[in-house]
């Protein structure tokens, strides 16, 4: 159990310069919404501006002015329906139950995003609780909302993580599961081993959470970018990340076809060559040299060179069929990872050695 927590906890520390100007952002941004609703627009009890900023600015990734937008216009659904209706029947149980049901209902009918139902029934929740007069009217609530919005807002602006280092680190974690998978199926190859094939295909199929939060990552760093003018020179670094991202999500796809046809290569009269292990394992290489070179802030050239030499192989002759579809897969790998390191479709899949030249060379050329 020790080793569990403190395993736990590691990981937790390790990734907390990701999360740490988020909460920095929320802690200065609601002392700051309060203070500005309180002293500027001189509201007693100013509950809406902190709650916008937390909101808003959040811990998870991106789309900070859409939940800006989907708050402020929730907190008005909620308010305007709790206020004329706690006007007309009252603050009860069931008077409570009734707004919350009316003021999601409405939300729900103008917009079916998560968050702008729940806003208007949390809203609606503190208009049929709240006692008369003690926190103002609509208006003012409605104010603190978007008080507290724009201040998350500029919080993230004058106080912007780094967007290279979010996407950087969700990249390189996808990247590090795709090479192991490569790796552990090169090793299932040489040694004949379906338990490790097993074990490679199962790394795999782990590896589509990687991949969706690299893209929740990518988008936030970009959102940091378009908002923080500090942030602005990174936009060409950022592209590079852009542009790698539907590639290598469609190389880890063909990764996990090439490790289930591995394993049922194991079970064949004709396994799979030896000599495939070397071609998957400079594939891993080649990936690692993209995630090395982006996160340097370099073209990736020698990524692509590496990639570029295992396209140029010679396909061998007489080969069975879980070896020929491994050998399709990999070769849609290194056009997949040909792109990731920027170059055209079509440029990529004419570095392949075609597929009617057959060659009786071995896959060490």
């Amino acid at each position: 159990m020790r080793t569990w927590l403190g395993d736990q906890m590691s990981k937790r520390l390790a990734t907390f310069n990701l999360i740490g100007p988020s909460i920095a952002q929320c802690t200065l941004g609601a002392a700051l919404a309060w203070i500005v609703a309180v002293h500027l627009l001189g509201h007693a009890h100013p509950l809406f501006a902190p709650i916008s900023v937390t909101i808003c600015v959040g811990i998870g990734f991106g789309r900070r002015l859409r939940r800006l937008a989907e708050l402020v216009i929730g907190v008005s659904v909620g308010v305007g329906v709790g206020d004329l209706l706690v006007s007309w029947i009252g603050s009860g149980a069931w008077q409570l139950a009734l707004v919350i049901a009316l003021a999601m209902t409405v939300a729900w009918l103008l917009n079916s995003s998560e968050l702008f139902v729940s806003q208007a029934g949390s809203s609606a929740v503190l208009v049929a609780m709240l006692v008369p007069g003690e926190d103002g009217g609509g208006l003012d609530r409605m104010a603190d909302a978007l008080t507290g919005g724009i201040v998350g807002i500029v919080a993230v602006a004058l106080l912007p993580a780094s967007p290279l280092t979010i996407a950087g680190k969700h990249l390189s974690g996808v990247l590090d599961a795709f090479s192991t998978v490569l790796e552990q199926a090169a090793e299932a190859i040489e040694k004949g081993d379906a338990d490790l094939a097993a074990e490679a295909l199962e790394c795999g199929r782990r590896t589509q959470t990687a991949v969706e939060e690299f893209a929740a990552a990518l988008e936030n760093s970009k959102e940091i970018i378009r908002i923080s003018p500090l942030r602005w020179h990174h936009r060409a670094r950022l592209a590079r990340y852009t542009t790698a991202a539907l590639p290598v999500d469609l190389a880890l796809r063909n990764a996990r076809v090439l490790v289930r046809r591995t394993l049922a290569a194991m079970g064949e009269s004709s396994p799979p060559p030896v000599a495939l292990a070397e071609l998957l394992r400079e594939v891993s290489e080649a990936a690692l040299l993209l995630q090395l070179e982006l996160g340097a802030g370099r073209e990736p050239m020698l990524a692509r060179q590496a990639l570029l030499a295992v396209a140029a192989r010679e396909r061998p002759k007489n080969l069975g069929f879980s070896a020929n579809v491994i050998i399709a897969q990999l070769r849609s790998i290194a056009v997949d990872l040909l792109e990731a390191t920027g170059m055209d479709h079509d440029v990529a899949s004419a570095a392949l050695t075609p597929l009617d030249e057959l060659s009786d060379e071995s896959m060490h050329g």
